[in-house]
């Protein structure tokens, strides 16, 4: 996979990788204006591009481009951050509110079954949250997206999700324009 920091041209404080993929991808979508960024699917061993679909100044809104979960984003904080008690109170609701946004424009827009909101950070222990839209139909369900596949939706449904990508970016958008 290619390094986020291969993307740009334009050089970011060493002091603030730390050796973390997430500081990594934060800062280059913080010093340059790159409309995606390389990330890890839930579902692939390879990586896809994320277009990053706001920018905030604690904080990026990316939707990942999994082909079994079209309409899958993350909230990535920028500063490396390990847990939410880490946070200052002020930040954590932030965070939750920014959470709480893309979760009802994904609702809006992809008409999911149900939203999984999940925070793990086991492999990169770095604050983020990600938003998955459920189907009875998709390929997990109803285990947890990261357990071995049950079976895919047809093709034609995956493409009609798919489609609504752009309608989703806008709503998210939408959604922190609105404050």
């Amino acid at each position: 996979m290619t390094s986020a920091l291969e993307l740009v041209d334009a050089p970011v404080e060493p002091g603030k990788l730390a050796g973390c993929e997430l500081c990594e991808l934060t800062a280059v979508a913080a010093a340059t204006g790159v409309p995606a960024l390389p990330v890890l699917s839930a579902t692939q061993a390879q990586g896809v591009l994320a277009p990053v679909v706001l920018r905030h100044e604690k904080f990026i809104v990316i939707l990942v481009d999994d082909p079994a979960y079209p309409g899958f984003a993350r909230v990535i904080w920028n500063d490396h951050v390990r847990e939410m008690s880490d946070l200052a109170d002020e930040d954590r609701l932030l965070l939750n509110d920014a959470v709480w946004k893309v979760e009802q424009a994904l609702r809006e827009v992809m008409q999911p079954l149900k939203v999984n909101l999940a925070s793990l950070g086991n492999l990169v222990p770095h604050l983020h949250w990600h938003v998955i839209p459920r189907y009875a139909d998709d390929a997990h369900f109803p285990a947890p997206v990261w357990a071995p596949a049950a079976s895919l939706p047809p093709p034609a449904v995956l493409d009609e999700r798919r489609a609504l990508l752009p309608q989703l970016a806008e709503a998210i958008t939408r959604k922190f324009a609105s404050r």
